[in-house]
């Protein structure tokens, strides 16, 4: 029987001999014009040959890996249900880019089908493209009589095994314009006597299935315009592996026909269902629902979990191998919700935690010669879904205990929306999993409410955005950007005339005034026709510097030889893509124009730009330095670190980027080290201007959609080459030194790094070296390297003398029954035993004693225990209070949280403790423990009278006078 390596081998070779060029599988993560989140067809990286802009070889072969999990096609929630749906596939294809057409196409995939691997040609059936009413194009009759002739000379009936369908079965499109045209599908009935003829065809049958589909570009389509002939004709076929091989499995090379076609049941998954069964102690039987609505039983269910981690898996393996990381957002969060339901599925079969990286193996052993993507990558694959896996598993238990009561809560068969959100927003469930979960459990999620409450958490996010953005921004009025459209020149990279005064060093540029913000007496910012200022953005902080106007008449006194701070530079809200720069003044400094004419003489008038260029330094200095870093982490750590984000500033760089372990501090050591060698290289920094579509391939680009259609490339060859429109030094030798201040996690699956680069940095060793002499004076020690040692001999000192002060301490403190007895020398009253009584106790587990001895022991009844103790060794002026109450107290609906909660709250509205702040955390619902409260300046004895007064009060025992009150002692 031939394996699914037979079958992708076979298929090459086969095209291969037909003239065609095998081409390697494209990156599931597709060109970013085509608005797609993963490569879905095998045909995704051909469409510019499908437009006449140049193919590799006018006839193509090859298995594209594709994934499909979201946007229009997503297969998602169909896996596991069925033997055919997966998120991930080989697709494979053979494609002609203006060569040859229909008749090639459909014969050679017959004889492949029939000839070569022997599919019984009585159970195929061709579908061809006749249009229904307002449908395009025509019936396509060429199609047709190819077929009729190929099945006619099998002496096959062709009005049974050529079968017509409309736009929807047999019209493949691109989208609403673009590349267009007919197609024929060949399926295969597989139900036991095979003679169906065609009834099953297109109906939803699993056991009369699509194989392979043959589409031919033959149109183009445009919008409002009819169809139009395309000048070059092409072929797209697509066949997926997975069925192909599923197909062989179940038939056993077309030996039996007794089970439904079943993709999982080839070996591309066997290895993979046999490590879940050593791990689980279960097998997958191969069972399926009769109906993917209903609940599943107890075996289908353990089989539909076999399922959906095997998918899953090749999925995660394959997404992560090509740089898609799970993420809260885009193709990285489709990424986690695959990963999460596999760990989820894996509690069904009760697999212990970490089972799925410990799968890994079994995909790259299996896939790695086909897609060396997998071999090269598989660190990067172990550690991500290790670090994933363990960030869900902390969650999942909490989650699905709650999954469980909220079952138990559901009315009419409807899980509440409210409570599906809260799984997502607490525990991150997805929502496409609650709805997987309680369809097995027979409950309906309430969608509608979960979109309601997900609309108003965006709600709450966007008015907090807009918030911030008042809060940054000075609003422009409404025509004072109107009219002026031209980009803001930017002429602030070459630093070209360099002034010195005494206070500052500058770079100066003139332009002209082009446009105020601000009313109409107060000129709050100014945009001119070019600048020497860099706006913020791409992570770099804008300029500052000062603005001055040399030409003005004289008369204008407040105006001439006068200079204005620029505190702020920024693209002018709604205004960067037209790449408009405005110059914020000072709140407390604005231009003040005297009268309306003074304020019109500003628009058009020169103005002089002066940047800070000390700040300016500093800031190239961080930025070329995140380059660096950047390059030395993906040298270090693999090539699966992406930016997500950064921060350059005059006084550090912040640098966030895809990882999913913390770095050892040795490997910060070879990060910093690999990066001030580079430093000392001295390299030259290269700035270029290209088309974004014509960027060097090697070229490191994020965020596309910020980019505009001219981008900039800066590269330190050999190092460094990404797109990036900041200031950055000349050569690597002006960045001086660089030191990484801090590594963190921020998410999951995020970290990031802070570091310095200059003189900051330089500034800082010089602080740190002063430290470490003040630390070496401080020891008397001779030399910095022994420093370490001293420290280690106080410590073993320090350890030492509290071990002998510990058990002088506990040979002087009070035996807790001796203690106790003590306090029950005291009479009883009807009412119980009250105890309120400070006492010089220290450790928390013998005072726990002590009160469990007082509520609970020698019989006695209806007692209560309030003590009071200090609270540390070091200050006597903090006291704890702690609080137990016998069960008769228990049982009348009295708990010790709440009791103790009175008292404190009483104690802090008190005279006695006024200005003092108290606290309460609850220890168990009869005992509570309260926090430390000053006490210095009260005597001891008035807060136990009191706390004394206030028990009485909530217990009820005022009946009893406090002078002969038998309670208190």
């Amino acid at each position: 029987m031939m394996q699914s390596a037979d079958i992708r081998r076979s298929f090459l070779e086969f095209f291969a001999a037909k003239g065609h060029k095998i081409v390697p599988s494209a990156s599931l993560i597709p060109d970013p014009s085509l608005g797609l989140l993963f490569t879905n067809a095998g045909m995704n990286h051909f469409i510019p040959c499908f437009q006449g802009k140049g193919s590799p070889h006018p006839r193509v072969a090859n298995t594209q890996r594709c994934l499909r999990a979201g946007g229009k096609h997503n297969d998602l929630e169909d896996v596991g249900f069925d033997g055919y749906h997966h998120t991930f596939f080989e697709m494979l294809g053979n494609w002609s880019f203006g060569d040859y057409f229909k008749k090639k196409a459909i014969r050679w995939a017959w004889e492949l089908l029939v000839q070569h691997w022997h599919f019984p040609k009585e159970r195929l059936y061709a579908t061809v493209y006749s249009p229904g009413k307002d449908e395009p194009a025509s019936f396509d009759q060429g199609a047709h009589a190819i077929w009729s002739s190929l099945f006619e000379a099998e002496g096959l009936a062709v009005a049974e095994h050529v079968l017509c369908f409309g736009e929807k079965e047999n019209f493949w499109t691109m989208g609403e314009m673009g590349p267009c045209g007919p197609c024929s599908e060949i399926h295969i009935d597989l139900t036991p006597s095979g003679n169906t003829k065609g009834a099953l065809v297109n109906r939803g049958d699993p056991r009369c299935i699509e194989i392979w589909n043959l589409v031919f570009m033959q149109f183009s389509r445009s919008k409002g315009a009819p169809l139009s002939e395309l000048p070059q004709k092409c072929i797209d076929t697509g066949m997926g592996l997975e069925r192909v091989a599923g197909i062989l499995a179940t038939t056993e090379n077309f030996t039996r026909f007794d089970r439904v076609p079943d993709n999982y049941a080839s070996d591309l998954f066997e290895d993979i269902f046999q490590k879940i069964s050593e791990f689980s102690g279960l097998r997958h039987g191969g069972r399926f629902s009769q109906n993917c609505q209903k609940v599943l039983g107890e075996e289908e269910s353990r089989d539909f979990a076999f399922r959906v981690i095997a998918d899953h898996l090749r999925a995660l393996c394959f997404g992560i191998a090509d740089g898609i990381f799970p993420s809260n957002e885009g193709r990285g969060y489709v990424l986690r919700r695959i990963l999460r339901r596999a760990v989820l599925f894996g509690k069904k079969l009760n697999l212990k935690e970490g089972f799925l990286v410990s799968l890994v193996p079994t995909v790259v052993n299996k896939m790695g010669s086909v897609f060396p993507e997998l071999v090269k990558n598989q660190k990067d694959i172990t550690s991500i879904i290790a670090s994933e896996e363990e960030h869900f598993e902390r969650a999942l238990d909490r989650g699905m205990a709650l999954f469980e009561d909220y079952c138990q809560q559901a009315h009419d068969g409807i899980f509440s929306g409210e409570e599906a959100f809260k799984l997502y927003d607490t525990y991150g469930f997805p929502l496409d999993l609650t709805v997987l979960l309680a369809k097995m459990k027979g409950l309906e999620v309430d969608v509608a409410k979960f979109e309601e409450k997900m609309e108003e958490q965006r709600a709450r996010a966007r008015k907090e955005t807009q918030l911030s953005s008042l809060i940054d921004c000075d609003s422009w009025t409404e025509d004072s950007v109107e009219g002026y459209t031209k980009k803001t020149a930017f002429c602030g990279y070459k630093r070209d005339l360099i002034e010195i005064s005494e206070d500052q060093t500058v770079f100066s540029k003139e332009a002209k005034s082009v446009s105020l913000s601000g009313e109409k007496k107060e000129v709050k910012s100014i945009i001119t026709d070019k600048t020497p200022f860099y706006p913020e953005g791409g992570g770099q902080i804008g300029d500052i510097g000062t603005l001055s106007f040399p030409d003005v008449d004289e008369k204008w006194e407040n105006l001439k030889g006068k200079t204005w701070k620029i505190v702020k530079t920024r693209h002018e809200i709604g205004y960067e893509r037209k790449g408009i720069i405005a110059h914020f003044f000072s709140e407390e400094d604005p231009i003040i124009c005297e009268n309306e004419e003074q304020r019109k003489l500003l628009l058009g008038a020169k103005v002089k730009l002066s940047v800070d260029l000390p700040r300016r330094l500093a800031i190239e200095r961080h930025h070329t330095a995140t380059h660096l870093l950047q390059a030395a982490l993906r040298n270090i750590l693999g090539n699966h670190v992406q930016q997500n984000g950064s921060l350059v500033t005059d006084q550090k760089l912040r640098f966030d980027f895809i990882h999913f372990e913390a770095i050892s501090p040795e490997t910060i050591k070879t990060i910093e080290e690999q990066i001030q060698q580079w430093i000392l290289s001295n390299r030259e920094v290269r700035c270029s201007e290209t088309d974004f579509d014509k960027k060097p391939e090697d070229c490191i680009a994020f965020f596309r959609d910020k980019y505009a259609d001219r981008v900039r490339v800066v590269e330190i060859p050999g190092i460094s080459k990404e797109l990036c429109g900041g200031c950055h030094v000349r050569a690597l030798g002006e960045i001086g030194l660089f030191k990484i201040l801090s590594e963190s996690a921020i998410s999951s699956g995020v970290r990031r790094i802070e570091a310095v680069a200059g003189n900051v940095a330089a500034r800082l060793l010089r602080q740190q070296s002063g430290i470490v002499k003040e630390v070496q004076q401080e020891l008397s020690v001779e030399k910095e390297e022994n420093i370490i040692e001293k420290i280690n001999l106080l410590k073993e000192e320090y350890h030492k003398l509290k071990t002998e002060y510990d058990s002088y301490r506990q040979q002087l403190e009070p035996n807790c029954r001796l203690e106790a007895l003590r306090f029950f020398q005291y009479k009883e009253s009807l009412y119980g035993s009250l105890i309120c009584k400070y006492i010089d106790y220290r450790e928390p587990k013998k005072l726990h004693e002590l009160t469990r001895i007082l509520a609970y022991e020698r019989g006695h009844k209806d007692v209560i225990v309030l003590l009071l103790y200090p609270a540390s060794h070091i200050s006597p002026y903090l006291m704890n209070l702690t609080l137990r109450l016998s069960s008769e107290w228990l049982e009348r609906g009295f708990q010790a949280k709440e009791c103790l909660e009175k008292v404190l709250s009483a104690l802090k509205e008190s005279r006695e403790m006024e200005n003092y702040k108290t606290w309460c955390v609850a220890k168990g619902h009869d005992y509570a423990h309260g926090g430390s409260i000053p006490f210095e300046g009260s005597p001891i004895w008035k807060i136990e009278r009191f706390c004394k007064e206030q028990l009485k009060s909530i217990f009820n025992l005022e009946k009893i006078p406090f002078s002969t009150n038998p309670f208190s002692i």
